[in-house]
């Protein structure tokens, strides 16, 4: 019998929330412990926090892929890639791969499955955020934002926390960041497109541009991302997009003369 998501969701949701929190966390416990525990244990070692983290990524990436109405070469080499960066090879590599087609089958439970996600990485902000940015990724995986992949994203935003007009404004980023990483970050590439990269006007001030590099460094930092929970394998996803960042960053810097 699975009980350990019961204990471990009323442990947690007690903490947040006392009786009202524990019942909570029963609930969302019993569902991985069900509908959950179809996701093959993809990491054997780590935390826990780490294994629903590894788990639940690839799930809904599945997920996401399928919202067009049909998975593309697009999705499935964004995927593998992704595994690529992660360096996943034999068992692991084959969780990851059947984990992704879990999230396709149409009796997936997508709100349940971020619910207990949410609430087994404590509602960290970076983890959530580098979450729904690898879903974002998924979504554009074939350069184009199909109206059914925006809804979805619209579901998983809104299932771990953030206001529509943060989803829109890592959107729009990520659209950027799209565009930039096919460029290399190279001086051919519009010099707006680097300012969307870091999220603000080509009019801002210099001192603006630095705190908005600073702040997307932090938050993409893989040292810092990995002792919150953030898998070790998917530490080449963060490093990708700081580095995203920094050549962003260099472009703008050159363009302005600044130090």
């Amino acid at each position: 019998m699975r009980l350990w998501g019961k204990f471990f969701g009323v442990g947690i949701g007690f903490m947040f929330g006392k009786f009202a929190g524990a019942l909570l966390g029963l609930v969302i416990g019993h569902w991985w412990d069900t509908r959950g525990g179809k996701l093959k244990a993809i990491r054997r070692r780590g935390t826990n926090r780490q294994a629903v983290f590894f788990n639940s990524t690839f799930a809904v990436m599945g997920h996401v892929a399928k919202a067009s109405g049909r998975v593309t070469e697009d999705d499935i080499r964004l995927a593998s890639l992704v595994m690529d960066q992660m360096r996943l090879t034999g068992d692991a590599r084959r969780d990851a791969q059947q984990a992704f087609r879990d999230g396709k089958a149409a009796d997936f439970d997508l709100k349940g499955c971020l619910r207990a996600f949410r609430l087994l990485t404590l509602g960290r902000p970076e983890l959530l955020q580098m979450f729904l940015e690898i879903q974002i990724q998924t979504a554009l995986a074939d350069g184009e934002l199909q109206p059914k992949e925006q809804k979805i994203l619209q579901v998983i935003a809104t299932e771990l926390g953030f206001k529509a007009s943060q989803l829109n404004e890592l959107l729009s980023r990520w659209q950027a960041e799209f565009r930039f990483r096919q460029s290399g970050g190279t001086q051919v590439q519009p010099i707006e497109q680097a300012y969307k990269v870091l999220g603000i006007a080509a009019s801002a001030a210099d001192q603006d541009v630095k705190r908005a590099y600073r702040k997307l460094m932090n938050e993409h930092h893989p040292d810092k991302l990995v002792a919150k929970g953030l898998p070790p394998e998917m530490m080449e996803l963060a490093k990708q997009t700081a580095q995203d960042v920094q050549r962003a960053y260099d472009r703008i810097k050159a363009e302005r003369g600044m130090r």
